[in-house]
């Protein structure tokens, strides 16, 4: 009784135990795997770095903004005195 339980434990392990892929993947068909997956990783890495650059530009947009209308209010005022 025994051996039978033990070979029959023997041959389910020896049944389940996959084997060699015999699997071929072409030159084609791994070109298109490596081109997505390059064009995945670029898209993500755009998206993070502009996602990152997103409020240094936000701040520096504010500032242009900040030190410009000083220069259009100097602008308009000398018009003005130019008038009188």
């Amino acid at each position: 009784m025994k051996k039978t339980e033990i070979a029959i434990c023997l041959m389910v392990a020896a049944l389940t135990v996959p084997g060699t892929a015999m699997a071929y993947v072409g030159p084609g068909a791994g070109l298109s795997l490596l081109g997505a997956l390059w064009a995945l990783v670029a898209a993500l890495g755009t998206a993070l770095v502009f996602v990152a650059i997103w409020p240094i530009r936000k701040m520096l947009r504010r500032r242009r903004a900040g030190q410009a209308r000083p220069a259009t209010a100097t602008a308009a005022s000398a018009r003005a005195e130019q008038r009188d």
